[in-house]
């Protein structure tokens, strides 16, 4: 698939409000993020974004980025600190694999709404949300 074409089928309002209604069940924080740029290593570029867009910063460190380089035709998970030694390498590449299922199918809202709900449940598991909990990061499609 071509990277304006990936560009192109995301519907932004549905995947702000699955962000919205993830987050209704955590402390946690996630954004997803669609570089125009190629990526030979999508961690490493996830990761550099995710500092750049201060999701290290959040008080709980439970953030997550969906970090997407339809150039490459690749994508990473960057999970903060604290979910990452909750939930563990098995728990990502679940993830993964459901959303590379539904990419390579061409459901490229399915892949991203997926990966959203999977992490929004798993980070109410692991960080419920409580009185005072506020929205610390946007819930914005990141284009970039």
């Amino acid at each position: 698939m071509k990277a304006t074409s990936f560009q192109q089928q995301i519907d932004d309002t549905k995947l702000q409000a699955a962000i919205r209604e993830a987050e209704r069940g955590t402390s946690g924080e996630i954004r997803v993020f669609i570089s125009r740029f190629a990526s030979a290593d999508p961690l490493a570029d996830g990761q550099k974004e995710f500092a750049r867009l201060g999701m290290a910063r959040t008080p709980l460190r439970n953030a997550v980025l969906l970090y997407f380089a339809p150039e490459s035709q690749r994508f990473a998970i960057i999970g903060d600190e604290a979910i990452h030694l909750r939930c563990g390498e098995p728990f990502w590449q679940a993830v993964a694999g459901q959303m590379e299922a539904l990419l390579r199918q061409g459901d490229i809202n399915g892949a991203i709404l997926a990966g959203i709900r999977r992490t929004g449940a798993e980070l109410a598991h692991h960080f419920p949300r409580h009185s005072g909990d506020r929205n610390d990061l946007p819930n914005t499609v990141v284009r970039n």
